[in-house]
């Protein structure tokens, strides 16, 4: 499934991010699921939990893809 997501700013931090659209239940579960490299940031692992997520990024986590614009 894909959703879009419009940034309104610079960037985002990739927990806030997976917080923020509800892809997890809380702040901490976020850290835990980028920890264990559940998420891919433009087709790759990604495990810095504050990466930031800039326009034109892809996210992907657990069948669903995010696409920042």
């Amino acid at each position: 499934m894909m959703m879009e997501f419009e940034l309104k700013t610079e960037y985002i931090e990739l927990i806030k991010l997976l917080k923020l659209l509800r892809l997890v239940e809380s702040g901490g579960m976020a850290k835990v699921v980028v920890e264990d490299g559940l998420v891919s940031l433009n087709g790759v692992t990604e495990y810095r939990k504050r990466a930031k997520i800039r326009k034109g990024d892809q996210i992907q986590f657990e069948g669903q893809t995010v696409v920042v614009k």
